[in-house]
């Protein structure tokens, strides 16, 4: 099997030749830029190389077909031109991390020491404006700094959440097709990051690509709207949807089946011991445009549709399933009621699980290599039995991942084919 062929196949819930595998085909199955860093030294002795930073955000490093290539990834990344602060990913120039990393960061990467310590980022690299982001001193990677103007109740206006929103420019939908074909002539699955379909995901509520910000934009006050302001939220929800399948049907036609998934929502549901919300207000709130936007791909693509969703969302997963999601990530088998055998057992034929590998919270970053070796194997053998599953860590491999551990990640992985 090729790499379409094998994603094809866990798509399908039938047995690939091996697991199939994913690191850095969406913002959320990928690696620090240190952890990349640290890898190609291993892998492909590459002392001197300077990683690119993809994500400015996260700080996430590119997979290139080297590195792909060495670690046995499967799929790779379909998005869009501009990071999450508003720049391109051009024009590449070196930069030091704080604990010495050297790096390639985008032209328009611009930061300034803040006075708390650490660096800020603009929106678009305009240092003219209030800065979007702050990475703390000996940080790895930047949070979303709060630009919220006082809130008028009287004249809140559901235009002002959804300026970020807007119809797809012809050159936008070119390079989306041209990173689909890219994938397929190198015979690579691919995973299409849908633009705006992430409804309320709390790393897009601040919208830091936005050099100044309306609306509501301070992610406590999105969260407690969700309840005081819930006619507000649903009206900006009404809107981006109209606007996310206007593009989706020009991504449709521009893609066909170059991809074989498309990422709808990173909207974090869940927490270490529960649900932030009630499945009644996930039914209200959020998927009647889940449904909306998952009944449109199906009807008019052959992908299959994936959400991401951190935490224990054991309570929620019928409602996913009902809103039409095929895939579900970033299987955090740690948190409450997400043990990997029950989930594989009440959800397996309904669900694609994509993640719950290892454990990055604390067996990969402070486990021996033998606890990372036995937990991946253990995972594999649950997940992977039958089809329906592609290997990804709970989420991005982090900068304090020792380089030995994620060698044992690697080398269970090749252990565990067929």
């Amino acid at each position: 099997m090729n790499s379409i062929e094998r994603l094809n196949a866990a798509l399908a819930h039938k047995q690939p030749d091996r697991v199939c595998v994913d690191f850095g085909s969406t913002l959320v199955t990928g690696m620090s830029v240190v952890a990349v860093t640290k890898l190609r030294r291993a892998l492909l002795g590459d002392d001197g190389y300077r990683v690119k930073v993809v994500d400015p955000y996260q700080m996430l490093g590119e997979i290139d077909p080297a590195l792909r290539e060495a670690i046995g990834a499967d799929v790779m990344p379909v998005m869009g031109s501009r990071t999450l602060f508003g720049f391109e990913n051009t024009d590449w120039k070196p930069f030091t991390m704080f604990d010495g990393t050297e790096v390639l960061v985008p032209g328009r990467f611009n930061v300034t020491e803040s006075e708390r310590g650490g660096w800020v980022i603009y929106p678009e690299g305009d240092t003219s404006v209030p800065p979007s982001g702050w990475m703390p001193k000996d940080g790895f990677y930047f949070d979303a700094l709060c630009r919220q103007d006082p809130i008028d109740e009287a004249h809140l206006n559901p235009e002002d959440n959804l300026e970020e929103f807007g119809p797809l420019s012809d050159d936008e939908v070119r390079h989306f097709a041209r990173q689909a074909e890219a994938a397929r002539a190198q015979g690579m699955g691919a995973v299409l990051s849908a633009p705006g379909t992430g409804f309320g995901d709390i790393a897009l509520v601040p919208a830091m690509w936005l050099k100044r910000t309306r609306g509501i934009r301070d992610v406590q006050e999105w969260y407690m709207s969700t309840i005081s302001r819930r006619d507000y939220v649903y009206a900006v929800f009404e809107k981006q949807c109209e606007i996310a399948l206007d593009n989706l049907g020009r991504l449709a036609k521009a893609l066909g089946d170059t991809v074989q998934a498309a990422f709808v929502t990173g909207t974090d549901f869940g927490q270490q011991h529960g649900t932030f919300i009630a499945p009644a207000v996930y039914r209200e709130l959020y998927q009647p445009f889940h449904k909306q936007i998952t009944a449109f791909i199906h009807k008019h693509t052959p992908w299959k549709t994936f959400i991401h969703s951190c935490g224990s969302v054991a309570a929620l997963i019928p409602d996913f399933i009902a809103s039409g999601f095929d895939i579900l990530n970033p299987v955090q088998c740690s948190a409450a009621g997400m043990d990997a055998q029950a989930l594989k057992r009440e959800y397996g034929k309904d669900l694609v699980f994509w993640g719950g590998g290892v454990d990055t919270q604390k067996t990969l970053p402070f486990g021996t290599p033998g606890e990372v070796y036995n937990e991946v194997r253990e995972r594999i053998a649950i997940f992977n039995a039958g089809g329906g599953y592609v290997f990804n860590a709970i989420h991005n491999l982090q900068a304090n991942s020792p380089v030995e551990n994620m060698l044992a990640m690697f080398r269970a992985i090749k252990d565990s084919v067929g």
